[in-house]
């Protein structure tokens, strides 16, 4: 499993789109430990360039603060599973608590 965590300043960024860069956080299925992280920078930011760029680096999970509808199809269609309401915290604690179901997930922080 890869989760993308959208980073501004070392914490999730509500507008994934305008993002300094993206955690990309693998994990072991088996164990559910952290087996390596990546910081990269996102190409610009283009309805539907985001969601196929971290279908091609791997992501299968994206944790967001908020997210517009056709973000959040464009998504599903690239096979990455949308958590929306992601509050603004470092990535792996956002990544420790989705792991183990207590990731509080508030109201969509995009109404676009």
């Amino acid at each position: 499993m890869r989760i993308a965590i959208p980073v501004a300043e070392g914490k999730l960024c509500v507008h994934f789109g305008h993002c300094e860069q993206f955690a990309l956080i693998d994990m072991d299925d088996k164990t559910g430990k952290v087996t390596g992280t990546q910081m990269l920078t996102p190409p610009p930011h283009e309805p539907g360039v985001l969601p196929r760029w971290l279908h091609q680096k791997g992501a299968t999970v994206i944790l967001a603060g908020g997210m517009g509808h056709r973000a959040q199809s464009l998504f599903a269609e690239n096979g990455i599973k949308a958590v929306i309401g992601a509050p603004v915290a470092p990535p792996e604690k956002l990544v420790a608590e989705y792991l183990a179901g207590t990731l509080a997930t508030g109201e969509n922080m995009c109404a676009h």
